[in-house]
């Protein structure tokens, strides 16, 4: 850092005191869930992936919501279109029901918080609430991408990762639980 800019930086140290000890977090404080933004309480409600499944999307096992996206140019027959639709629809509606518990549980913590009920007990029980509804939510999601790997061909799996400009990574995937 040149000295003009260190000087630049104590000057505004000194003219403004209280520069950088405003929280960040200010702005969540009308959040009806101060801890979740209207945007991720919405995501855990209709179901959204939210990154759950990275591991799997990222490793080559594609995602459903993304095959039926891209069904002409992986050219799905309508057995396999109806495979991944189904698939697709029983993971959403299990992520829904776990996202709403979520969302509901978290609810309770910032209201415990809120009103100075929350003890270290009930704090400890909430905490490993949402972490169990969370894993259940990131496993709906991965085991969504698992089971395409019985619905799609080899082929199909290269083309989507091409489609999504994913760099080839050459995966043979474990069909089956086949090691």
């Amino acid at each position: 850092m040149r000295s003009l800019d260190i000087l630049a930086l104590g000057l505004v140290a000194v003219v403004n005191p209280a520069l950088g000890q405003q929280s960040p977090y200010v702005e969540y404080q009308g959040r009806p869930i101060k801890a979740l933004s209207a945007e991720l309480v919405v995501a855990y409600l209709v179901g959204d992936g939210m990154g759950f499944a990275l591991a799997a999307e990222l490793n080559g096992y594609p995602g459903p919501r993304h095959v039926l996206q891209l069904a002409d140019s992986l050219s799905l027959d309508a057995t396999q279109h109806a495979e991944v639709a189904a698939i697709f629809d029983r993971m959403r509606a299990h992520a829904q029901v776990l996202g709403a518990a979520v969302v509901a549980q978290e609810q309770t913590l910032d209201s415990l918080f809120a009103d100075g009920r929350i003890t270290a007990e009930r704090l400890k029980s909430l905490l490993a609430d949402i972490a169990t509804l969370q894993g259940q939510l990131r496993a709906a999601h991965l085991a969504a991408h698992l089971t395409l790997l019985d619905v799609l061909s080899e082929h199909q799996i290269q083309e989507y990762q091409r489609l999504r400009g994913y760099a080839a990574q050459g995966h043979q995937h474990n069909r089956r639980g086949q090691p």
